[in-house]
């Protein structure tokens, strides 16, 4: 990881608070006691299991298990690369980073520069690992590894089959207001944005365009 990215989340006596918060406790442990397997996907699987709590008494937990993903943010001339599309779940189009979903055995260094590639037809030089975002934790252990590109080139875009995307470069500064205003709500592009943005006032910035 970067030296520079390395410095917003790993090191500094500034996180002492947060490492002590992020201790075990007896009294939030969770241990569970029963694991049936429910649903295989070719994406996720699910699991229903059972726990007992620190006071004794037992509850039960829908667990949604993920591969992962990595998903990257690309700035150039001061403006965001960011893909439409419509998301049948919602029912309307959104506005992302280029990301996808970590084959087996994928590290999401690779898989974030073949996304990228795919989605827009830009290659990287290097991907400076920004934040590793977690999906919804109260049920699923989905995490998305998101890194800065550096060095952008173009070249050509190449979908997979039965993904339909647009490319759009929006300026930061708009991006930030409508992550604000609500019209950008994706989770990992939320995250990747104001982890770069963040990166970016600290660096100068031909350092990392």
């Amino acid at each position: 990881m970067n030296s520079t990215a390395q410095g917003l989340g790993e090191n500094g006596a500034c996180l002492d608070e947060v490492r002590r918060a992020l201790e075990p406790e007896s009294s939030l442990l969770e241990r569970v006691t029963g694991d049936e397997h429910v649903w295989q996907g070719k994406i996720f699987s699910v699991d229903h299991l059972e726990v007992e709590l620190a006071d004794g008494s037992h509850a039960w937990r829908e667990v949604v298990h993920h591969h992962g993903g990595a998903g990257v943010v690309a700035i150039q001339s001061g403006k965001v690369c960011l893909v439409r599309q419509y998301r049948v779940v919602l029912g309307r189009v959104t506005l992302e980073i280029p990301a996808g979903k970590l084959e087996a055995g994928e590290q999401g260094e690779s898989c974030a520069a073949r996304e990228l590639a795919e989605e827009t037809g830009l290659r990287a030089e290097k991907l400076v690992h920004l934040a590793t975002v977690l999906g919804s934790p109260g049920f699923t252990d989905e995490h998305t590894e998101v890194f800065l590109a550096q060095g952008l080139s173009q070249g050509t875009a190449r979908p997979d089959e039965g993904e339909v995307v647009r490319v759009v470069w929006i300026p930061l500064d708009e991006v930030l207001r409508a992550i604000s205003a609500g019209l950008i709500q994706d989770g990992k592009t939320v995250a990747g944005v104001l982890a770069a943005r963040a990166l970016l006032s600290d660096e100068p910035m031909g350092d990392l365009r």
